[in-house]
């Protein structure tokens, strides 16, 4: 029993390793370093920024914008690919 356990973790773990991440899109992972990129992009064009996640293969800006509260993405290169009204 205990060759037949470790024959099926050894073929687990190198499954896992392939498991989806957000480097599947072709993104680097949100480093604090692209954190503070964004956060001085979208300051720069007017935005508060709140909070910044990634979400769907795109880095997602929480914002205030004149008394609108938005959700702005952005692509690779930080280009605002689409914003929405925050509910």
């Amino acid at each position: 029993m205990t060759k037949t356990l470790a024959l099926c973790l050894a073929l687990c773990i190198p499954a896992a390793a392939f498991a989806s991440s957000d480097d599947d899109y072709g993104y680097a992972r949100l480093t604090p370093e692209i954190k503070e990129q964004i956060r001085a992009t979208l300051t720069e064009q007017g935005y508060e920024v709140r909070k910044i996640k990634m979400d769907d293969g795109y880095y997602e800006a929480y914002t205030l914008k004149d008394g609108a509260r938005l959700e702005i993405y952005l692509d690779k290169d930080l280009n605002i690919v689409r914003s929405k009204i925050d509910d």
